[in-house]
């Protein structure tokens, strides 16, 4: 427990939390600081034969699923982009000595069914994915998010800033991995075509739902192959470009793009049409990546039309988006503050909670 000794101090340990591209206003995927993360390209997963290929089946072949993770493979390693291995793999400590069986819904579903057990077929690479030998391996995740293994390790050393998600499977893995990262700061993208999951629903519910709120984009693997074709100063909307959301759903055709002015922030304009019931004037800002004439927005289809786009953003709307700065700040949360800042503000040294 941390102790604190004034208001001061306390002030100083609240958390900020970051993006860690904020420098970059770049549309594509930067060579020297994106990583493929594959999570779970094992045979249990993707094999006939597998202990869950009855579970996941309908989705690894209605989206090609091993073949599309294959191609963004290769091409990331074309362009020279990390690319790095998530599996999973059980031993008899895991559950005679840790009970995570006993744990949650998933791994009592995995030990039940002997998915991925140490050294087994089941938790091998498909003969399709397997890693090079000089690509990482990471230790095994025990549940459902790779970044409680070494990952953050390999990040940091690699100087990461975007990741790109494929794997295994959607509403489970790829997506609490993918929370955790955004979360941590990292710019996440979900490859969809080249993700699978143990049922039509969960899938979709994954997919079209969850990664555009949790991520940064949802894309095909198509469109990220094109993407790094670009390099990073080259990409810039165009007038012609199709707009889309970040569930990768249409929302219509760049009529123009303005620049901004001492007036207003710079926009793209989509004008009303079969997509749109009126003019939408969507923030430069909110475009995050480019693939060909194809531009992607971090914000939902299904929530373009309620967002505050019927005109272009002034500077004093914009800056009143940012809210108050800290110093500015009387009580946190309006009526109240942290209790670390509370307790530290009335009895000097009282422990707060662990920073």
């Amino acid at each position: 427990m941390k102790h604190f000794e004034n208001a001061a101090s306390a002030e100083s340990q609240v958390r900020h939390a970051t993006y860690l591209a904020k420098d970059d206003q770049a549309l594509t995927f930067p060579s020297d600081r994106t990583v493929l993360l594959v999570i779970d390209p094992v045979n249990d997963f993707l094999s006939e034969g597998g202990a869950a290929w009855e579970l996941t089946k309908n989705t690894v072949k209605l989206h090609n699923v091993v073949e599309n993770m294959k191609r963004a493979i290769d091409g990331a390693r074309r362009h020279g982009i990390p690319v790095i291995y998530g599996p999973m793999a059980y031993t008899e400590e895991d559950y005679a000595d840790e009970s995570l069986q006993r744990r949650t819904g998933i791994n009592r579903i995995m030990f039940e069914n002997k998915m991925f057990l140490a050294g087994s077929w089941g938790a091998d690479f498909h003969p399709d994915l397997q890693p090079r030998d000089d690509e990482i391996v990471l230790l095994p995740h025990k549940g459902t998010d790779v970044l409680h293994t070494d990952l953050p390790d390999h990040l940091e050393r690699l100087g990461t800033t975007h990741m790109v998600i494929i794997g295994m499977t959607a509403n489970l893995c790829c997506e609490s991995t993918g929370r955790h990262a955004a979360e941590a700061g990292f710019d996440v993208t979900y490859l969809s075509d080249a993700i699978g999951s143990e049922s039509v629903p969960s899938y979709e519910a994954a997919v079209r739902v969850n990664f555009p709120l949790i991520g940064n984009a949802v894309m095909k693997v198509d469109e990220f192959l094109t993407a790094l074709q670009n390099p990073a100063g080259d990409v810039e909307v165009q007038v012609g470009d199709t707009v889309h959301g970040s569930d990768h759903m249409e929302i219509g055709t760049v009529e123009q793009v303005v620049g901004p002015s001492p007036e207003t922030e710079g926009y793209l304009l989509v004008p009303r049409g079969i997509i749109v019931d009126r003019d939408i004037f969507i923030p430069l800002a909110a475009v995050v990546k480019r693939a060909g004439t194809d531009v992607f927005i971090n914000v939902p289809k299904l929530v373009v039309g309620k967002m505050p786009w019927d005109e272009p953003t002034g500077r004093v709307e914009q800056r009143e988006k940012y809210g108050k700065p800290m110093r500015d700040v009387g009580q946190l949360y309006g009526s109240h503050s942290a209790s670390a800042q509370t307790q530290s503000a009335v009895g000097g040294g009282v422990q707060a909670q662990p920073q």
